[in-house]
């Protein structure tokens, strides 16, 4: 995430039908973000970063995220693998400090079904709730998944040749952006914690499976 644009638009981000529940990360998810990263290809890599991110680029760049100051959000699958993430950065600059940008990141295999959007639409509702003015996404022009979504969001596009730049203008918080980032939240912990709990059930049901299924072998080869 590179550039600030200083122009301004007011919109209202219109929400995605798609609801999913999307989880604030800690510094104590830095390994599956970093995971999450190092799984995306090449391509996807370029795309994300604007260059060819290698593993330890990758992993400087999860050492370097500042979970105190920015927000990174992420949607688990029902194995907890982080399919989809984002990062809010919020602008260290003096004159642009209600300005933030956003990335995000969607593995192969979970792309198609709103992910990427949900996220920008999370991502706005707590940069509206820190009282950011401004929000701001640069990327690759060849990246026209990133630019629909801001494009879809009402934000305004300008592109100078192999990157472009949108800036969208967020509203003030009030008590519902407030009150739904909560809810959401919340909602995120739980369907958290029950991915983990379902998890923990099917890896002893399957080690309960193995170990009658090495004993019916063991059987089978022991001589009557």
């Amino acid at each position: 995430m590179i550039g600030i644009l200083r122009e301004k638009n007011l919109t209202q981000v219109h929400r995605t039908a798609v609801k999913v529940p999307i989880r604030a990360l800690k510094a104590s998810h830095a390994q599956q973000i970093a995971q999450h990263l190092l799984t995306l290809s090449r391509e996807d890599r370029y795309l994300r970063f604007g260059y060819s991110a290698s593993d330890e680029m990758i992993q400087r760049y999860v050492a370097g995220l500042n979970f105190e100051r920015d927000e990174i959000f992420g949607i688990y699958n029902r194995r907890l693998e982080l399919i989809a993430m984002a990062h809010l950065a919020f602008s260290v600059e003096t004159d642009f400090s209600s300005c933030a940008e956003f990335g995000v990141s969607v593995l192969a295999h979970a792309r198609g079904k709103g992910y990427g959007s949900s996220l920008f639409d999370r991502a706005v509702m707590h940069a509206r709730n820190e009282g950011v003015e401004m929000m701001f996404i640069h990327a690759l022009s060849e990246n026209t998944a990133m630019l629909n979504i801001a494009r879809k969001s009402g934000a305004i596009l300008q592109r100078d040749g192999a990157e472009s730049d949108a800036y969208l203008r967020l509203l003030p918080a009030d008590l519902d952006s407030r009150m739904t980032e909560m809810f959401e939240e919340h909602l995120a912990q739980t369907d958290y914690r029950l991915k983990v709990q379902a998890k923990q059930f099917w890896d002893v049901v399957r080690m309960m499976q193995e170990v009658r299924l090495g004993v019916r072998e063991a059987k089978t080869r022991t001589p009557s």
